[in-house]
């Protein structure tokens, strides 16, 4: 597929972005064939105002009855562009801080057939970084290392970044009824793709700030987002690990819990009882809380090593297009 010959669609969510969204829509290039201006319930009606005022003839609206969230308006988007045929997808904002300049960026790893989604990252120039604000800079180091164990992509970074791209045979296999629909969408995107085994790919971009107020607060991250992380976490566990295939990992990561866990308790007991009676306690006492301990703590190191080469690296529409190409010729006979 060739940037030439491929559909290329954006998905542009629309909630309280109408000072904006009309230049968004300008700044979008020619190789755009599609542009799905998702109206999520919008007190502005911004739906209705891009209708009065774009004439963009790539243009168009879908209305959401009921505000569904940044995930729920994505998703109508996805529908409706592989619904027409569109090869891959943009998602961008429309409150004018993704430059439509980047999207040739996006759809190129797609479109060269290495990747099945890409995300931006701001965090590859170190000068730009220096613009984050603080919180907004903590919120993402802390969210980066919580996607990196819950999704399994352990080479990616700025997982609330809403800049991205998927190639359409990746999308159509989202269960798009259980992904998150607010916050947390993007990052249940990436849990997803992984299950999938989807290869998903950075795409450096500069940080941008308006004026606008950072929905980023550290008391959701460690509520709400920490306790879906690890439902995500325990989930791809299973699916990877104990559904779909069995491996020496399989067996490290309990094993190693097993064994950190057993040794704790054994030394915490014989320390605390050592403590009641006024003596010290023995250095065999000490030795067989520590061996389980260091060889525990070595079997999670070594399904981490494990968890992380495991990253996936043959994209999945790739595989999906010889399937459909063999089926095709099957049928054709």
């Amino acid at each position: 597929m060739s940037n030439t010959t491929a559909r290329i669609a954006v998905v542009i969510p629309s909630y309280k972005v109408t000072r904006h969204i009309l230049g968004v829509i300008a700044a979008i290039g020619t190789e755009v064939e599609r542009i799905y201006v998702v109206d999520d319930c919008c007190p502005d009606q911004s739906g209705q105002y891009v209708r009065k005022h774009c004439s963009d003839a790539r243009v168009v609206v879908l209305e959401h009855a009921q505000n569904r969230g940044v995930g729920g308006a994505v998703m109508s988007g996805y529908q409706a562009a592989i619904a027409e045929g569109m090869d891959v997808i943009v998602k961008i904002d429309g409150d004018g801080q993704m430059d439509p300049a980047l999207i040739p960026d996006f759809i190129g790893p797609i479109l060269a057939g290495v990747a099945d989604y890409t995300k931006g990252n701001r965090f590859y120039d170190l000068e730009q970084i220096g613009a984050m604000p603080p919180v907004r800079l903590f919120g993402n180091a802390v969210l980066s290392l919580l996607t990196k164990l819950s999704s399994g992509y352990w080479n990616l970074f700025d997982p609330t970044n809403g800049y991205t791209a998927i190639h359409a045979e990746a999308a159509r296999h989202l269960p798009f009824d259980k992904i998150s629909q607010r916050y947390f969408f993007e990052t249940d995107m990436l849990f997803r793709l992984n299950t999938l085994h989807a290869v998903v790919t950075d795409v450096p971009m500069d940080a941008v700030y308006g004026d606008e107020v950072s929905n980023l607060k550290v008391s959701k991250i460690v509520t709400e987002f920490l306790a879906k992380h690890a439902r995500n976490f325990i989930k791809r566990l299973f699916y990877n690990y104990y559904l779909r295939n069995m491996s020496l990992a399989s067996i490290e990561l309990p094993l190693g819990l097993l064994m950190i866990f057993s040794g704790l308790g054994y030394g915490i007991w014989h320390w605390a009882d050592s403590a009641r009676a006024g003596v010290g306690t023995p250095a065999g006492t000490v030795m067989l809380a520590a061996l389980p301990l260091l060889m525990g703590m070595q079997l999670v190191l070594a399904f981490l090593a494990y968890d992380i080469a495991a990253v996936p690296r043959q994209p999945l529409h790739r595989k999906l297009f010889r399937r459909h190409r063999k089926q095709a010729g099957a049928a054709h006979d």
